[in-house]
């Protein structure tokens, strides 16, 4: 194993960019993108609009291909989608079959991965189970609160049994309180599942409170401009973790960080 397949703790990696760029349309996107993801860990990309974090997730699913450089996954070249990374997409309603009741949406996954019907039952039970919609399995998409369709997406990717995880501002549409539900519930199902996480956002407090790390992009083309650690005890509270000193001070470097960017437009 390569060094740069190693962190500095020792763990292994999952995903690397190695110099990536992308452009489309004839358009340059991203460039020179140089980013090492843990196994296990939760990376969270932050940025202005239109700097490319979510043509960087996009990558990482295998959706594009770099037009310079490379993304591997776990040591070989990512060309085209996984069965083991799942993508959680901001918006839920679109992701979802509204003619298939909960149980049926968490199904499609498991008949796209061609896993025998016998075997099925007791995945999507136990998916449902874990986002809190077990009595819920009866309802179809529009019986279903936007927070309860957000459960019933992450449920279907759960039950791939990914490696990796990708997140595009899955809770951007939701209000302040299911919002921070959904964020705790992300944070225990990491700890249950030990999947990485890539978590696109807009919002830095979010980024801050979920992450291990965090990297923000700067525009035009976008590139890596910032990466912090996040040395935050876990578990993590809404409260008493938003009200830690250190905290507050990588809130205040990435609102620097946000700030100074705008001048890149």
């Amino acid at each position: 194993m390569t060094d740069s397949a190693m962190n500095s703790a020792g763990r292994q990696s999952l995903y690397e960019f190695r110099d990536v760029g992308l452009t489309l349309g004839g358009k340059l996107i991203l460039n020179g993108i140089e980013i090492t993801v843990r196994k296990g860990e939760i990376l969270c990309i932050v940025g202005a609009s239109g700097c490319g974090k979510t043509t960087l997730l996009r990558l990482a699913g295998g959706l594009y291909r770099p037009s310079q450089g490379s993304v591997l996954f776990d040591g070989a070249p990512m060309t085209m989608p996984r069965q083991d990374v799942a993508i959680i997409f901001q918006d839920y309603g679109r992701a979802l079959l509204p003619w298939r009741t909960a149980t049926g949406n968490v199904a499609l996954a498991l008949e796209a991965a061609k896993v025998p019907a016998a075997e099925r039952k007791g995945r999507i039970e136990a998916s449902l189970a874990k986002v809190g919609l077990a009595d819920h399995a009866d309802k179809y998409p529009t019986e279903m609160s936007g927070g309860m369709q957000q459960r019933l997406q992450i449920a279907r990717c759960l039950a791939q049994e990914p490696q990796a995880l990708l997140m595009d501002e899955p809770f951007g549409a939701l209000d302040a309180m299911t919002r921070q539900s959904l964020q705790d519930e992300t944070l225990a199902l990491h700890a249950d599942s030990g999947a990485t996480i890539i978590f696109v956002t807009h919002d830095l407090e979010e980024a801050i409170y979920l992450g291990d790390r965090v990297i923000g992009l700067l525009p035009h083309p976008g590139r890596v401009g910032i990466e912090i650690d996040v040395h935050l005890p876990r578990p993590r509270s809404q409260l008493a973790t938003r009200e830690e000193p250190e905290f507050l001070r990588l809130r205040r470097e990435l609102f620097d960080f946000i700030e100074k960017s705008e001048g890149h437009r």
